[in-house]
């Protein structure tokens, strides 16, 4: 490090709250009923700088502008701009950016942590469960199955530069600046070790740019001012809690299976046919609402031909484990499949059983109505 501190010229802090809020949003209903009741600037978000081609959005999501707001941030106030981006999965993705121009780098990182523990996890809920009460306000009729509570969600910080003082490359910014200070929101220095796996997941694709991806926090250098790897990140975070969603929901489902079986079976024989058929229906509409939305999920943006977004994209996605609980779902979903299988074939070897009995039963009495007129 020198003595000569550098100054951030030009950039911004992000503050992003992703919750899901319903099982599915309706992108089409959602915009019109925005264009309607709000004055606000509305989008069908894509990535500003990568070429069309290059990416594919399953479903573009749902950008809407939600004003601004003045908060208290470090010693004094700051305008923090908000703003949403809605997912078809189900998924609202609120942000508040604050803009920072001629701040030392020392000031950018207290106010970064600043910034952490006013909208971090550790902050009030208050603020977001009020941005997200005026989004849904407007939206609800989009909102297919909404959920109650709102409770699942994920929380990540993005600090931005897009101009320092003084010309600056990637490998130049490195010596100059402790990232791992930004990166951890630790005031003490870290060890070798704990600073090198911090900075692990670097990448630069021009001399002059630079990520830096953690588990909850994320530095961006980048002089051209495109907003493609912040959004990146995001779509990774928004898929990390549609699939917490659904590992959750499966949870909860396979023991409630369990009970579900063992009632079925302990049925009078006659009744067992039709629990077992009746169950293996609820368990194909389950297996088959939930691959449907975990497809949609995975499937949310494809990154093609751009190798340096898509390099970022598949270590954001790992890094916050997303294909981890995507197999973990998979897994839960074969043994819905197996049950299903199982309780359908136990069904109808039962209807068999039932069949068998009816026919023989059938011989029995038309023999004794035989035998009943010889007589």
């Amino acid at each position: 490090m020198t003595s000569q501190e550098l100054t951030v010229s030009s950039g911004e802090l992000t503050a992003l709250r992703l919750i899901d809020i319903a099982y599915t949003i309706d992108l089409v209903q959602a915009q019109t009923l925005w264009a309607a009741r709000a004055s606000s600037a509305f989008s069908r978000s894509y990535l500003s700088s990568t070429p069309p081609k290059a990416v594919a959005f399953g479903v573009a999501p749902l950008w809407l502008a939600l004003g601004e707001v003045e908060l208290m941030l470090g010693a004094g106030p700051v305008v923090v701009q908000l703003s949403v981006r809605l997912y078809d999965f189900g998924v609202a993705a609120l942000a508040a950016r604050v803009k920072v121009k001629n701040q030392p780098w020392s000031q950018f990182v207290a106010d970064f942590d600043a910034l952490d523990r006013l909208l971090g996890p550790a902050g009030p809920m208050d603020f977001w469960t009020e941005l997200l009460a005026r989004v849904r306000d407007i939206i609800s009729p989009a909102l297919d199955r909404p959920a109650i509570d709102a409770s699942l969600e994920e929380d990540y910080l993005i600090g931005t530069v897009h101009a320092f003082d003084e010309p600056m490359d990637a490998a130049a910014l490195k010596d100059r600046v402790d990232l791992t200070s930004l990166l951890s929101g630790e005031k003490r220095r870290l060890s070798p070790a704990a600073r090198k796996e911090l900075m692990s997941r670097s990448f630069s694709y021009y001399a002059d740019d630079l990520v830096v991806l953690t588990w909850d926090r994320a530095f961006i250098y980048e002089p051209r001012r495109d907003s493609d790897v912040a959004d990146v990140i995001e779509v990774a975070n928004a898929q990390l809690v549609e699939f917490r969603y659904y590992d959750t929901l499966l949870d909860d489902e396979l023991p409630r299976m369990y009970d579900r079986v063992e009632n079925a079976r302990s049925a009078a024989s006659v009744f067992a046919s039709r629990r077992f058929a009746n169950l293996a229906r609820r368990l194909y509409t389950l297996v088959a609402e939930v691959t449907e939305l975990t497809e949609r999920v995975d499937n949310a943006l494809q990154v093609t031909e751009d190798v340096y977004l898509a390099r970022v994209y598949s270590t954001a996605l790992g890094l916050f484990r997303v294909p981890t609980l995507g197999a973990s779902v998979d897994r839960k979903l074969a043994i819905i499949r197996d049950t299903y299988a199982a309780l359908y074939e136990e069904a109808s070897s039962r209807r068999a059983e039932l069949l068998e009995i009816s026919i023989v039963v059938l011989i029995m009495l038309e023999i004794t109505i035989t035998l009943v007129r010889g007589w």
